[in-house]
């Protein structure tokens, strides 16, 4: 069966084919465009992803802010002065909120796990009588904390670099005094949010998961990123970057917009690489990613690749525990993109995963990518030749405990990229030499 994301690489859309061929790609393209675009479209923009309702919902976050049930540093931007301004529902499933917005005027999207403040799980110290005998300290709230960490994350607190996930007045040496009900309520609710608090204790320690920008309540906000597209022939759209912030909200900014498709790509795939080296080797535990596609990433205005959605992300301790299940088969032990094999003498499933992180990248991105040209177009350089063996190679060839063979097929990645990168910048060069010699 014809596949798209195996026949066809960004840069070489628009080159020279027969008739007979160009009309069967287009007709083949189109065809595929309206299936995946139309299979998008109903599922983030379902009938309960509306306007209307998003509106509702903060609102209700609003009015309970205003009663002082719940609180957070952009409460008084959202409620208040207006600052924080709804823009649209992006996405809504089995409770999770996920809304656009603009805080003064930059991009944001606010996200919630579930839709109500009152279906968190309430904090149990906050059971006592406010003015009587005053309610948890600070290292009470800590000490939960650091608990519920443990238990979402399967990770130490502070066990890379000391990161703590509430803000500096919550660390040692900040602020002493009692808290409020609404803080503490506000704060728990955040911690229940496996995506929130992975983005808290990573977000200073890694330059690949999203940055938080603030909460109200259960809802937190975080930066406005251009976001992978599985039907788009183009993952992520050059257009869109270029409509992102150049600064404010810790945003970083582009630094350059007169790069080739070509170019962009290659940054991209290369940003990619660093990522997976990062995930796998800079944390006191290996990082896991087992939801690998291109929506669940984003794209900063300097190609910087982004985890968004990290509900499938695992340290190594967690993914050991849930691949370690009851099996029959190896098939039983598949979980999502992270899979182990079947022990047939124990049924049991071992708790090492074979495949990789970059295994899955370089199915279901790279060979999107960098895959072999359209019959008829023109013939390939030996680097893209290559290239697109390695591809293939990494994709098609398990080992993801071989420390040794995945760093091979990781730096032959690496190396080609950095050589076409290079070569595009020179004939770059050489084109801009050539234009000033041509206007002289």
């Amino acid at each position: 069966m014809w596949s798209p994301r195996r026949v066809c690489v960004p840069w070489r859309l628009g080159l020279r084919t027969s008739k007979r061929s160009t009309l069967l790609v287009a007709l083949l393209w189109f065809g595929t465009w309206v299936f995946f675009s139309g299979l998008v479209h109903r599922t983030m923009f379902s009938d309960l992803c509306t306007d209307e309702k998003s509106k509702r919902i903060l609102q209700g976050v609003c009015e309970e802010y205003i009663r002082g049930v719940l609180t957070g540093d952009l409460c008084e931007e959202l409620c208040v002065s207006r600052q924080v301004e709804y823009q649209r529902c992006l996405y809504y499933e089995n409770g999770k909120k996920v809304i656009e917005a603009k805080w003064r005027g930059v991009p944001i999207v606010l996200k919630s796990k579930l839709e109500n403040f009152s279906s968190y799980q309430a904090l149990g110290p906050l059971d006592y009588q406010e003015g009587a005998g005053g309610g948890p300290s600070p290292w009470d709230i800590v000490l939960y904390a650091t608990l519920e960490i443990r238990s979402s994350l399967g990770l130490e607190v502070g066990g890379d670099g000391g990161a703590w996930p509430w803000g500096r007045e919550w660390t040692p040496g900040g602020r002493q005094r009692a808290y409020s009900r609404a803080e503490l309520a506000s704060l728990w609710s955040l911690l229940q949010q496996e995506e929130y608090t992975f983005f808290r204790v990573l977000e200073n320690l890694s330059r690949h998961v999203a940055k938080v920008l603030g909460s109200c309540g259960h809802f937190y906000a975080v930066e406005y990123l251009v976001t992978g597209r599985a039907w788009s022939w183009n993952l992520f759209s050059p257009e869109a970057l270029l409509r992102l912030p150049r600064e404010g909200l810790g945003i970083s900014a582009w630094s350059s917009t007169s790069r080739s498709g070509k170019d962009t790509v290659i940054r991209i795939a290369l940003s990619f690489l660093d990522m997976v080296r990062h995930f796998e080797s800079d944390f006191s535990h290996p990082l896991h990613l087992c939801d690998i596609k291109p929506e669940n990433f984003g794209i900063r205005r300097d190609l910087t690749v982004v985890a968004i959605d990290v509900d499938m992300a695992f340290f190594e301790p967690k993914m050991q525990n849930i691949l370690e299940q009851a099996c029959t088969s190896d098939e039983d032990c598949n979980f999502f993109d992270c899979i182990s094999k079947c022990d047939m003498k124990e049924n049991k499933c071992g708790s090492k995963r074979v495949n990789s992180n970059l295994q899955v990248i370089c199915d279901k991105i790279f060979r999107h990518w960098f895959s072999p040209a359209l019959p008829g177009t023109r013939k390939e350089l030996p680097l893209e030749v290559e290239l697109q063996h390695a591809v293939h190679d990494c994709a098609e060839t398990t080992g993801g405990d071989d420390k040794a063979r995945s760093q091979a097929v990781f730096h032959r990645l690496q190396t080609l990229l950095s050589q076409l990168l290079q070569d595009e910048d020179a004939q770059a060069q050489t084109d801009r030499h050539s234009q000033t010699e041509t206007d002289a």
